[in-house]
């Protein structure tokens, strides 16, 4: 009897156990809405994310060179992550004031903030207090202003 009743004590531990070590559902892009905007699933609840530390040209933008790279930015944005699982990293916000989740995120080893500001299509931005990573993307700002990569092409005007 004594032993039946340590079984069913044990069973149950490690059932309470295996419950608990469940993972949470890694967030799954669903949706790139332009080149600093994603909307991503995370356990069944959609959530917009606003990339930290840069700003890409808007999709309504007037001038038809920051249209077109608005178009380009979101493009390779969608390339990137889109239907792709994320890891999302916090900085000091949770959320800016239209209530978007502020965050780094990366798709396996690339920082895809990183990436946009590498390529030239988003400048580097700080909001603070969210600053963890901008000394770095400033650098990279300035690479992609050196090879006069996307928003710093001889042929566009400064912002």
């Amino acid at each position: 009897m004594k032993t039946k009743y340590l079984s069913s004590i044990l069973v149950l531990f490690l059932l309470t156990l295996a419950i608990g070590c469940v993972a949470p559902i890694a967030p799954l892009v669903t949706r790139v809405i332009d080149g600093d905007t994603i909307e991503v699933d995370i356990d069944g609840t959609i959530y917009k994310v606003r990339y930290i530390g840069l700003d890409a040209p808007e999709l309504d933008d007037k001038q038809a060179e920051f249209c077109a790279l608005a178009q380009e930015a979101t493009r390779y944005n969608r390339q990137l992550v889109e239907g792709k699982t994320v890891r999302l990293e916090k900085d000091i916000s949770e959320t800016d004031k239209y209530e978007r989740l502020l965050r780094y995120v990366y798709v396996g080893d690339t920082f895809v903030n990183a990436e946009l500001v590498r390529q030239g299509l988003a400048w580097a931005e700080a909001y603070e207090p969210d600053i963890k990573y901008q000394d770095y993307l400033e650098e990279l700002e300035t690479e992609a202003r050196q090879a006069g990569r996307g928003l710093w092409a001889p042929t566009l005007s400064p912002r």
